[in-house]
């Protein structure tokens, strides 16, 4: 997030776009409905009738896979109307005539017809947004998992620099990490292309820094992303593996080529704290300690660093993750001379300014928000107060590129795919909580009342959905959530999961799968006694 999470509520305006932020992000929906009942004006745009649609003044129910055409159109109607900051843009940005060209296409007409989005809807969110100098825009995988995913986040700053909420309290560009320490894990580079603290591993400079202090040669050459992987698998190029607390089997796209491609590696090893599917397939299966049972730190989604303290010895086997990695380092010939997560800190803030003045000491009491470059820096609250860091922002021109498939006759329905309130993400902790089964423990499908009446489909009875790649019998639930045409299933449950039908393209930039846009058909599970009955008939 560019801003916190207790400068939502000053916000005059929260636009909420691919996020279903009371059910995904309690805690921080929860400061959402307290800045509305202070008066702040809510946005909600998503393929789905989510529960924070109930505070919002605005409800833009958007085809999956039109975001751009959305977003391109709100920045075409506050440029028509004069409602953008022009201070800001002469002061602050470059490109922006190139970018106003580029928008000329998106009309409200225009957006209309590609989002589904009627243009008065457009125009009146425009107006909204673009009349506060007080709005922020909160996003979360409903944005980046498309092939598009890139592209939706441009959109998405585009409209924020336009309008000159970026940079000062109450505003921002805010994703919305999806764990507790994606953040801190992002930060600490574990990302194919970049040291801890997003420094690049193809510059020399950068390189060489991290060569001095680590006493090894390191590439030049960017490693692969995850979803990369499974493909460089399936080639012969990656022949072994090493995953750690991920489970692909289930959160990977397309499943049957997950697990062909983790077949296909000559040595797997997963360490993970549970008996997770994707460890079932491993060579090697190294137990390790969860968040009670070890010391360290976590990043939450604003940046915020906060201490982990052990509560609880790990299982006689497991062992926490440094202890692990250390063990591993030295067998491959390269100690690792870390006494403690601690000394991992200090490391941290020696190689990366942004982090250099944030102590364990200091975060007995509070955590602290970086960028915390020196000792007695109290921490950033909200980025770019003094500016940014290539000096100007770019708009950048954002085309609309439709989903990686389309509808048919045959795959007449769209999936989109999330989370619900009560399980999280591949169900290896959740499900095994007795409580949070006996409320949530059965897969899924929600249907629009009208294509289940056409389909002659009833509340709880088991369906079919089947896409390109496979397919899974699961029950219905009949929804006003979602729109005609449209299905959600829940990503949660392996005994019907999403990802057996989800499609595997990637964004071309950052290689994140289209999880939330595939094509796919709903049928009914015809009995013997049907069979029977219809042929008698």
């Amino acid at each position: 997030m560019t801003n916190s999470i207790r400068e939502i509520e000053g916000m005059e305006v929260i636009f909420i776009i691919g996020s279903n932020t009371k059910e995904t992000h309690p805690v921080i929906a929860n400061r959402m409905i307290k800045a509305h009942r202070k008066g702040a004006r809510i946005i909600v745009a998503d393929p789905r009738r989510v529960p924070m649609v109930k505070f919002a003044e605005l409800f833009l129910r958007i085809r999956p896979g039109s975001d751009i055409a959305l977003l391109n159109g709100m920045a075409h109607v506050i440029v028509q109307e004069g409602l953008q900051n022009d201070e800001f843009i002469r002061e602050k940005t470059e490109g922006f005539e190139a970018w106003k060209r580029s928008l000329r296409e998106f009309t409200p007409e225009v957006a209309e017809g590609i989002s589904g989005v009627p243009k008065e809807q457009i125009i009146q969110a425009a107006r909204i947004y673009g009349g506060s100098r007080k709005a922020g825009i909160f996003y979360t995988m409903g944005i980046t998992q498309h092939a598009c995913g890139t592209d939706n986040v441009r959109a998405i700053a585009n409209l924020a620099t336009l309008t000159g909420n970026i940079g000062r309290e109450f505003t921002g560009v805010n994703p919305l990490r999806g764990q507790n320490n994606v953040q801190g894990a992002s930060d600490a580079a574990c990302l194919p292309n970049v040291y801890p603290g997003y420094q690049k591993v193809d510059d020399k400079e950068i390189r060489q820094k991290f060569e001095k202090a680590w006493g090894v040669p390191l590439s030049p050459k960017p490693g692969l992303t995850a979803t990369e992987m499974m493909n460089a698998a399936l080639d012969g190029s990656l022949k072994a593996l090493y995953i750690m607390g991920e489970n692909p089997v289930i959160t990977d796209p397309n499943m049957h080529h997950t697990i062909k491609a983790l077949n296909s590696l000559e040595f797997l090893v997963v360490q993970d704290i549970f008996m997770t599917e994707t460890a079932h397939l491993a060579d090697v299966i190294l137990p390790a300690a969860c968040s009670f049972e070890k010391d360290g730190t976590f990043t939450n989604t604003e940046r915020r660093v906060q201490r982990v303290r052990k509560v609880v010895n790990p299982p006689p086997r497991a062992r926490d993750d440094l202890t692990v990695i250390k063990h591993f380092s030295r067998s491959m010939g390269c100690p690792m001379e870390y006494d403690s997560p601690e000394q991992v800190l200090q490391e941290f803030g020696r190689l990366w300014p942004a982090m250099a003045g944030i102590t364990y000491g200091r975060l007995e009491k509070n955590g602290i928000a970086w960028p915390c470059p020196s000792p007695d820096h109290p921490g950033t609250e909200f980025l770019y107060q003094d500016g940014f860091p290539k000096g100007k922002v770019p708009f950048v021109p954002v085309p609309f590129t439709p989903p990686a498939e389309t509808t048919s006759d045959e795959y007449p329905f769209v999936l989109t795919t999330g989370r619900n309130l009560f399980q999280y993400h591949s169900g290896s902790m959740t499900r095994r909580v007795k409580p949070i089964e006996q409320h949530a423990g059965e897969a899924y499908v929600e249907l629009n009342a009208m294509d289940g009446k056409k389909l002659g489909i009833k509340n709880g009875e088991r369906i079919k959905v089947r896409s390109r790649r496979g397919q899974v019998e699961i029950k219905a639930r009949i929804s006003r959530r979602v729109a005609e045409g449209i299905v959600f299933i829940p990503m949660h449950y392996r005994e019907a999961a999403a990802n057996v039908i989800t499609n595997d393209a990637l964004d071309p930039t950052v290689k994140i799968p289209e999880f939330k846009v595939c094509a796919v058909a709903v049928e009914r599970i015809v009995s013997e006694a049907d069979e029977q009955k219809n042929a008698e008939g």
